[in-house]
């Protein structure tokens, strides 16, 4: 399961996706975004190991810190949130590997066996996939997302939201044509 804390005008009831979690008899939960050490205790005593997504290593190292089990370590290459930092995974990984004790998988731009295995000879323990498996037959997507990611080329993300420090890879289409140009008339 995903727990994400995002910066949010009416925050979720974290307590209650934590309590949800737990009674749910989920074994292994993937947190984001911000310092997930509210919800720690909660789901340590209960046994559930936890994997904090990270963009950079210091806030590696600060999950591991505060007992994380494992942490995600994505580059600037993946989909959704990459960071403010935008350091790429050759760079990335090999720090992590460098600074780390616990293990970690390689996040962003993960596709097929050749990212596995340049993940592992770069440190990692194994790899996420997230936009990969989108465009698969079982995931409930309609079926035109599916083809515009097939269709993708590395040329067909955009990167939104940097002026309020909450970037975000997507891929681009007119609404997005139409963020990026409101984002520039606002400077």
């Amino acid at each position: 399961v995903n727990l994400t804390f995002l910066p949010t005008v009416n925050t979720p009831d974290y307590p209650g996706f934590v309590e949800a979690i737990i009674k749910g008899g989920v074994k292994v939960v993937e947190t984001a975004g911000r310092n997930p050490e509210q919800v720690m205790p909660y789901l340590k005593a209960t046994g559930i190991k936890v994997i904090h997504k990270c963009t950079s290593v210091r806030h590696s190292l600060k999950a591991q810190k505060i007992g994380c089990d494992a942490v995600s370590v994505d580059g600037f290459e993946c989909g959704g949130h990459p960071g403010e930092d935008d350091v790429p995974n050759m760079i990335l990984l090999p720090l992590a590997a460098d600074a780390l004790e616990i293990p970690f998988v390689a996040s962003g731009g993960m596709a097929d066996g050749r990212s596995l295995a340049a993940a592992l000879v770069m440190g990692a323990d194994g790899i996420n996939m997230g936009t990969r498996f989108i465009a698969t037959q079982e995931a409930p997507v309609h079926a035109n997302v599916k083809q515009a990611i097939l269709n993708a080329t590395e040329r067909d993300t955009r990167l939104i939201m940097r002026a309020l420090r909450n970037t975000e890879r997507v891929m681009n289409n007119a609404a997005v044509e139409k963020i990026v140009a409101k984002e520039k008339e606002l400077g």
